[in-house]
């Protein structure tokens, strides 16, 4: 797409004819008329087909010197083809420059680089200082070319329904700082500047490591009362371990030896007296509370002081 206003032109079509071969909807009823993105002059399609079907031509609206391809040619979504102009170039200025607001440090600082946004679309729209925007403009796409494929991606996930698709894991916020600053780095270092300086960005913080995954979220299994020894010399053990039709399926003696001493300890640290006495003091004080409540209750109602 262009940037720069195409040349001047006679809009013919409005009356149903083409500009290059005269056909009117008159005659031809089916005509159709389609626009290409680079000078935004219209042509019948039968005008695209028989110019550009050999490969890129020049414009053939007199005065237009631009090369133009037969697979960007489209139908006008507007009326107007200024408006058709100006749409085409707010998108590809969105794409470019497509910051989120979680980026920036305060509401303050969002708002003044969209209002820079905004300076660049409307010179571009209305052709003032056209060679240094595009410049501007290219330079910033060339620097940034990773942050806006990844912000890209993340509203392309957005959009789609979370029945469908899962969305992945953002980073924290101290992670997407750390990889817009090596980012940065990178960029000036391959273009000596970004060509426009963005202010109020978050801080650069180094991200910590993410901890080791704990399958058991840091519950540990303690062995109390007995100690597992690496050998037991019994006749039972020694001989299952040396045959190899136990050992060949990964089958480990030590998870036998654990568990028959697990079984054989089981219940040597429970004290019934001790569960007793705790169990005979609790329902003792939660009769205490019931009728401490029932008293308060009663005095309440009968309308006296409960102290």
């Amino acid at each position: 797409m262009s940037l720069h206003q195409p040349p001047p032109v006679t809009d013919t079509t409005s009356t149903g004819e083409c500009p290059i071969c005269k056909s009117t909807r008159y005659m031809n009823p089916s005509l159709r008329f389609l626009v290409n993105p680079e000078c935004y002059h219209k042509m019948c399609e039968s005008c695209v087909d028989r110019i550009f079907s050999h490969g890129p031509a020049q414009c053939p609206i007199p005065g237009c010197k631009r090369t133009l391809r037969k697979h960007r040619f489209r139908e006008q979504t507007f009326d107007d083809i200024k408006v058709e102009r100006e749409v085409d170039i707010r998108r590809r200025v969105a794409k470019v420059f497509n910051r989120r607001e979680e980026e920036f440090e305060s509401l303050r600082d969002y708002n003044d680089y969209l209002n820079d946004v905004e300076d660049i679309t409307f010179n571009l729209i209305n052709n003032i200082d056209v060679d240094e925007t595009t410049r501007r403009f290219e330079a910033y796409q060339k620097a940034h070319e990773k942050e806006i494929e990844e912000n890209a991606q993340l509203a392309e996930e957005e959009k789609q329904p979370q029945n469908q698709v899962q969305l992945k894991k953002r980073m924290d916020r101290q992670a997407a700082a750390e990889r817009q600053r090596q980012l940065q780095v990178a960029s000036e270092a391959r273009t000596g500047t970004a060509g426009i300086t963005i202010k109020g960005l978050k801080a650069k913080q180094k991200a910590e490591p993410e901890p080791p995954v704990d399958p058991f979220g840091g519950f540990r299994f303690v062995d109390k009362y007995f100690a597992l020894q690496n050998d037991h010399v019994w006749e039972g053990i020694q001989d299952t371990k040396k045959d190899i039709r136990h050992t060949a399926g990964g089958y480990d003696i030590a998870d036998y030896t654990h568990r028959s001493l697990v079984a054989a300890f089981s219940g040597l640290g429970v004290f019934i007296a001790d569960e007793f006495t705790e169990r005979t003091k609790a329902a003792q004080d939660d009769e205490a509370v019931g009728t401490a409540r029932a008293d308060i209750g009663l005095k309440d109602a009968q309308m006296v002081d409960a102290a």
